[in-house]
């Protein structure tokens, strides 16, 4: 399959799909940022489609951020002013542009975890 890039944030805290989660991708150049593209998960935790598609797909430095306290206060956790977490980035590369890169979120209100997935 031509190079895409998929995400999803599980919530480990309850178990269940991050569902609803704002996040943007940003693709780096130097100091300057660009918005690639933008959605909220769906009810499963995922991005309803490829934030890069084989059309959109270039090399280089991206970031992800996922609004993550907006996420918990939806789902009626207090959190304390400011959050611990409030926006996560998580930045990585893209070098070969005919693979599939997945990135998920593994979240709870006090940490999160990520990894290159399939």
């Amino acid at each position: 399959m031509p190079g895409h890039l998929t995400t999803h944030v599980l919530d480990t805290a309850t178990g269940r799909p991050g569902a609803g989660i704002a996040y943007r991708l940003y693709r780096i150049d130097g100091q300057n940022r660009s918005l690639v593209a933008e959605g909220r998960t769906n009810s499963d935790g995922r991005a309803d489609a490829p934030l890069l598609t084989p059309k959109t797909i270039a090399p280089g430095p991206y970031a992800l951020q996922y609004d993550v306290a907006d996420y918990h206060r939806s789902i009626g956790l207090a959190l304390l002013d400011p959050p611990f977490l409030d926006v996560v980035e998580l930045r990585f590369g893209i070098s070969a542009l005919d693979q599939h890169y997945h990135v998920p979120l593994l979240l709870s209100p006090y940490g999160y975890s990520t990894y290159r997935g399939s």
